[in-house]
């Protein structure tokens, strides 16, 4: 048996220990480089792209590059301190094994950057990487958010609200055109009711005057169902709700005053034979509040319900009519009635309100409801069920993260805007939850009730009241959750100059905002005082207000206040629009444009907290790197199976095989799984065509490689090129403000240096002139002759003191303030006394 046959698959390696291994390193001349190679390949799980089972614990050699580290004193000696720190991460680490991995992975879910605060401002990674977790998320929660919101509306329900108002309002019930919204007196309302309003409710024939079948009426524009049947309500106040002034107390008896709920008129009158005439409490209406154009009315009343057929009601009318239902004490007739479209699943729930004020006349106003109360009936209301369900999953998620992050952060959690952001929009989304679940269960119960007496009012008034205000709080709800994108965004400069310019600029404004509103209401109390008799739109306080902002945004009725009177209705409109206008809405612009171009300077000149740039190009390094390793482990297997074959027989054994991958770096085990990947039939050699096969593949793996790593290649480079486009016009203004200032300032040194150095050399001048002529003179005194000592040295003093004269003139001429008076201090503190001393030193 030959000595290949003889050798264990292993080889006779499989039980060496580090130190045999270490000696035989030696022996064959391997360098280290390869056993840290092969360290590397022990770690990294072999080749996983060859399809080998990788630890799910190893690391890549290129990984544990980026994760090594030098120990330092305190890993081989450790100190108490060290050994203090240790044991406190011992203790914050979570517990091992599988328990230990499941609450880790419950807690990285609601890891944010508030409950990582501390790892995330030393670590940018971590920061990086949980504000595009927290991103991620809360961008998929918005849009679940977009599909409930946007799939309880269409544009069917402005068609149908259309339809149905220009039903009732629009059409003229007598010859002179008069519609319900031009309705102005008792008997305007009958002729609306006789007419337009039994036209619109009972269409009980077709376009040709055939009759419709007993299964069509009741429709609408024979598409509408009318549920129930209609309701007429009125309120009225008693005779003697106003007091009659003394002088006109034998012309006037009666006196009706205008509506309160204290001097409702609750007798019977009439027929008294019914609910027309006898008053019933909003309890036993189970009716809700109604707010007016005049003002609140209570939800009870004098009652009648109308027919299901056109004659019975026109019946019913005409007896309320003859019988004087309507009175000088008639404040409020409302008309109620519910249609329901199946073709497009929607309410429109409608009330018609006439309103008699106490000076006479009327005041016509209605309310068209367009709801979907029936929610889950197609393919399209079932898949917005089913986001209904993960909202409510996000809700608690949401909920759970901020009762973790108030626990945290206590009281200082309440100190900023996006936690109050947080905490709104989770309260109204709950809101809305809570109030989805009870719409559906109320619309059950009334549809119940409602086809056990087809003849019986259905009150949706209530109902769809609040329905209204459920689809204002996802509209609130969905405004914030947008607004609160800034919050995962505000990395980015660009993104902060909104808030940067408003917190920045909030103090001048306020200031500015107090001003603004002295002036502001001034002129609309001066406009409801002077014009609120006369025009509408100063009628009260807040149409005046509202009146003013629509001046400013320029839309008003100049004709209408110089109508009113030639001279202070336009002095009042050009008072009010100079000083509002044009004065203070022009302060309160360039408040904010200072400060926005103060922001925009100093976001140019600073740098991001931290680039998200830098991390993307981290991880393509990190993804090059692990491309370009497995690339090399490649190539190092192919060159290995070509000098593989020592005895040149065409033929690969596996001790031939394991020699040459040992040379490389490479553990026992990544070479039996190699090797036995390939070794078809199990022989312990690798053929020809095992090989030609392995070469194959590792060709094909390597394109396959060479060829991801140039679509990364070409993905960074058209990166690349459109970020060198250039700069913007905005960044080229900075710069050259910047150096606009720079050559400034650096001009003005240069002026000043320059004259600091002319007048420095007159002195110098000066000073060498002085020098030569005292010398002269020096010698004179010296030389002259009839001269005793005594007079030489008066005449030498008087000499010097002329000349140190003149030279503190001539430095007040040439020197500044400061510095001449520098010089003038130093000269005299220099200057000698009037003694014979100063004549011996000369």
């Amino acid at each position: 048996m030959s000595a290949k046959s003889k050798r264990s698959p292993r080889g006779s390696n499989s039980n060496l220990t580090e130190a045999d291994e270490a000696e035989m390193d030696r022996i064959v001349g391997r360098p280290d480089s390869a056993r840290s190679r092969k360290s590397a390949w022990d770690e990294d799980g072999g080749m996983d792209n060859m399809g080998f089972d990788r630890p799910s614990s190893a690391r890549s050699y290129r990984e544990e590059e980026e994760v090594g580290r030098i120990e330092t004193t305190d890993d081989l000696f450790p100190t108490d301190t060290s050994m203090d720190e240790k044991k406190k991460a011992e203790e914050a680490a979570p517990p091992s094994g599988c328990c230990g991995k499941f609450l880790g992975g419950i807690r990285s879910m609601w890891a944010t950057r508030q409950l990582q605060f501390e790892e995330s401002t030393k670590n940018q990674e971590l920061y990086i990487k949980t504000t595009l977790r927290e991103l991620i998320v809360y961008i998929l929660f918005l849009v679940i958010l977009m599909v409930l919101t946007f799939g309880m509306t269409s544009s069917n329900m402005y068609y149908y609200t259309k339809v149905m108002s220009e039903l009732f309002l629009d059409n003229s019930f007598n010859s002179n055109g008069q519609t319900f919204r031009s309705i102005s007196n008792l008997g305007d309302y009958w002729q609306f009711a006789r007419g337009p309003l039994m036209d619109g409710l009972y269409w009980e024939t077709w376009y040709n005057n055939r009759n419709v079948s007993q299964d069509e009426l009741g429709f609408i524009f024979y598409e509408n169902k009318l549920l129930g049947v209609p309701r007429i309500r009125q309120l009225k106040v008693k005779n003697g709700s106003c007091k009659v002034e003394s002088n006109f107390g034998h012309v006037i008896d009666d006196c009706y005053g205008p509506y309160a709920s204290g001097d409702e008129d609750k007798s019977t009158f009439g027929k008294a034979n019914g609910t027309a005439w006898s008053y019933q409490t909003s309890e036993q209406l189970d009716g809700s509040g109604h707010y007016g154009i005049l003002t609140r009315y209570e939800g009870g009343g004098y009652v009648q319900k109308l027919s299901t057929t056109k004659a019975k009601s026109l019946a019913i009318v005409d007896d309320l009519k003859q019988n004087l239902w309507l009175t000088r004490g008639t404040r409020a007739v409302f008309t109620d009635f519910t249609v329901y479209n199946a073709n497009i699943n929607l309410f429109c729930v409608i009330r018609l309100l006439v309103e008699y004020p106490a000076t006479g006349g009327a005041l016509s106003s209605w309310s068209f409801r367009t709801i979907k109360l029936i929610r889950y009936v197609s393919v399209g209301d079932y898949f917005v069920m089913a986001c209904e369900c993960i909202f409510i999953l996000f809700i608690i998620y949401y909920i759970i993260e901020e009762v973790l992050e108030i626990k945290k952060h206590k009281v200082e959690y309440f100190k900023h805007f996006w936690n109050v952001v947080d905490i709104l929009v989770l309260v109204i989304s709950s809101v809305c939850i809570a109030f989805s679940i009870y719409r559906t269960i109320a619309v059950d119960t009334m549809l119940e009730k409602l086809l056990e007496n087809p003849e019986e009012f259905p009150d949706f008034e209530f109902l769809s009241f609040w329905q209204m205000q459920f689809n204002s709080a996802v509209a609130v709800a969905v405004f914030f959750a947008w607004v609160k994108v800034f919050k995962y965004i505000s990395f980015n400069k660009t993104m902060t100059q909104l808030s940067s310019t408003l917190s920045r600029c909030a103090g001048d404004l306020a200031g500015f905002l107090v001003m603004f509103c002295i002036m502001f209401f001034a002129f609309a109390q001066l406009g409801v005082l002077v014009f609120g008799a006369v025009i509408r739109d100063f009628s009260n306080f807040w149409n005046a207000v509202f009146t003013l902002f629509r001046i400013i945004l320029g839309d008003f009725d100049f004709n209408s206040l110089q109508d009113f009177d030639k001279f202070l209705g336009p002095l009042y409109f050009f008072c009010y629009v100079f000083f509002v206008f044009l004065i203070l809405l022009n302060m309160f612009l360039a408040i904010i444009n200072d400060t926005y171009a103060d922001v925009k300077s100093d976001i140019a000149l600073q740098k991001n907290d931290f680039e998200m740039t830098d991390y993307f190009k981290k991880g393509y390094q990190k993804m090059m790197d692990k491309l370009n390793f497995k690339r090399d482990k490649i190539v190092d297997i192919q060159k290995a199976l070509a000098s593989a074959d020592m005895d040149n027989d065409m033929v690969v054994d596996f001790d031939e095989w394991r020699t040459e991958l040992k040379k490389r770096g490479y553990a026992d085990t990544e070479i039996e799984a190699l090797f036995a990947k390939y070794d078809v039939d199990g022989d312990r050699t690798l053929d020809e065509s095992e090989q030609k096969q392995m070469a194959v593949e590792l060709e094909g793996q390597k394109a396959k490689l060479d060829e991801e790593e140039n679509e990364i290649e070409k993905d960074k480079e058209m990166a690349q090129a459109g970020r060198k486009m250039g700069v913007t016009v905005e960044e080229f203004s900075v710069l050259q403000r910047r150096v606009d200032r720079m050559e400034h300032s650096i001009g003005s040194i240069v002026s000043k240096i320059d004259a600091v150095l002319v007048k420095l050399e007159a002195m110098e001048k000066a000073k060498l002139k002085r020098r030569e002529t005292m010398a002269k003179i020096l010698d004179s005194i010296t030389e002259a002759d009839g001269l005793d000592d005594e007079e030489k040295r008066d005449q030498m003093e008087r000499l010097v003191r002329d000349e140190l004269d003149k030279w503190d003139q001539d430095i007040e001429t040439n020197s500044t303030g400061a510095s001449s008076g520098s010089d003038r201090s130093r000269t005299a503190s220099s200057r000698p006394p009037s003694s014979g001393y100063v004549g011996s030193d000369f």
